[in-house]
């Protein structure tokens, strides 16, 4: 067969597009495989203690019990549609979540939740909530992934959170012999350029060469708070600039909400979550992100689902009210997360102990509406090997492969569904965690 192009110049064209196509799979290396968490709940730092996160739970188990005594209430109140085995079943899940782990991942915090305080003050919470952590990790008291939030690094701040950064982890490594908890993470507030997350990076080379702390053990997660975080000032996109700057130790960004419609001038009514200029930082970060293996998190909604009448005297009328006002903020809460889902982010913020178990009602809702219609595209699909298949109305192609293949990692993640579930799909969990649909039907041709 006649062809036109030299071999040797064919060769030399091709190893140039292979040396290309190298340095981009370096900047796209996948998604992480480990268990993202659903939320992170912060609180001020002035409150921590090493029972804080135990104790979180067992409010909001209490919490719901009194304002959803059973799955019909919580169906009515979240409107949530489905049978009444379906409710139940969510109901359950939720209240087996929140006797076994409310608490996915928490965040002592110096920032807004701590506030602006004495330069001794807060000098004497770093070394107290630094010793309260150590006792959490001693007595098996945490949550699976936990960190801390410094202040920002502002020229007005940037000195106090250094200093709060090396108190707290000076003092946790003298007390840990420089182990950190499992899955620990600093968060950075309000970066907005790139220096500001070299400048962490060189304090934790500091840290980690002054301590017991391992090399290269320290991580941190940045939040996306001001329009300035998505465009530098000449205009380009900003986001991995700040990635880059990490050296590899930046694992997530935090989207901000509040912040960051108040950056773009956005009136304190329409400061929400689907607001459309957050819809907008979300697209940015998703697309600027995707296939690098940072974690994405939304914000968090501030209206929190607290009974406005306390105490044990309270009249009839006062508990109905109660009620209602906790069921608004709850449809409210589980409106803004079920956007959150829809736009591909599968963690968000949580505030009080009140909204944890309406995480759980939005994620586990989110992903057992689709399971079954899923289950069966995904296994006639993988059963002919990529070939086109019609179920119902809909067609699959490879792509739709690959999305179903996302969803059931998704809702394997936050516990939607169990192992023994994905499994009627006709893969087993080695396949799923390839988490590439190409690479399974490569393995079993």
């Amino acid at each position: 067969m006649k062809t036109s192009i030299d071999q040797g110049k064919r060769d030399e064209i091709l190893n140039e597009l292979g040396s290309a196509n190298k340095i981009f799979s370096r900047f796209y290396p996948g998604d992480r495989t480990d268990r993202q968490p659903v939320h992170t709940v912060y609180g001020g730092a002035q409150l921590f203690k090493s029972e804080t996160i135990r104790k979180m739970g067992q409010t909001a188990e209490s919490h719901f019990w009194a304002y959803a005594p059973d799955a019909s209430i919580l169906a009515n109140a979240l409107k949530l549609s489905g049978s009444i085995d379906f409710c139940e079943k969510i109901y359950q899940k939720i209240l087996n979540k929140l006797e076994t782990e409310a608490v996915e991942d928490f965040r002592i915090d110096f920032e807004d939740g701590f506030g602006n305080r004495p330069d001794e003050e807060e000098d004497r919470t770093a070394e107290f909530t630094a010793k309260e952590l150590a006792k959490g990790m001693k007595n098996d008291f945490l949550s699976p992934y936990i960190g801390i939030r410094i202040k920002p690094f502002s020229e007005e701040l940037k000195n106090r959170g250094a200093r709060t950064l090396d108190i707290f982890l000076t003092t946790l490594s003298e007390l840990t012999k420089g182990e950190l908890p499992p899955n620990f993470v600093v968060t950075i507030p309000k970066v907005t350029i790139p220096e500001q997350v070299k400048a962490l990076v060189d304090l934790f080379k500091e840290l980690e060469a002054n301590t017991e702390i391992k090399p290269g053990s320290l991580k941190f997660e940045i939040m996306i708070e001001t329009t300035q975080s998505i465009f530098n000032p000449n205009g380009e996109s900003n986001l991995r600039n700040l990635i880059q700057a990490g050296e590899g130790r930046c694992i997530a960004a935090h989207f901000g909400t509040y912040d960051y419609t108040a950056s773009c001038n956005i009136t304190a009514k329409y400061q929400t979550m689907d607001h459309p200029v957050c819809d907008f930082a979300h697209h940015m970060m998703k697309v600027t992100l995707a296939g690098t293996g940072i974690w994405i998190s939304d914000g968090a909604t501030n209206i929190m689902p607290i009974p406005p009448n306390r105490g044990s005297s309270i009249t009839e009328a006062q508990k109905a009210e109660n009620r209602d006002v906790v069921h608004q903020a709850w449809k409210i809460a589980y409106d803004h997360i079920r956007h959150s889902l829809l736009h591909g982010f599968y963690q968000g913020w949580d505030l009080h102990p009140a909204q944890l178990a309406i995480r759980y009602a939005a994620v586990y809702s989110f992903f057992l509406e689709s399971y079954s219609e899923a289950a069966i595209r995904l296994k006639n699909f993988v059963g002919k090997a990529a070939q086109a298949t019609l179920v119902g109305d809909v067609f699959d192609d490879a792509a739709t492969g690959q999305g179903l293949l996302n969803y059931f990692l998704a809702a394997l993640n936050c516990g939607a569904i169990s192992e023994e579930e994905v499994k009627v799909t006709g893969l087993s969990m080695d396949e799923i965690r390839t988490r590439s649909f190409l690479k399974i039907l490569e393995g079993r041709k």
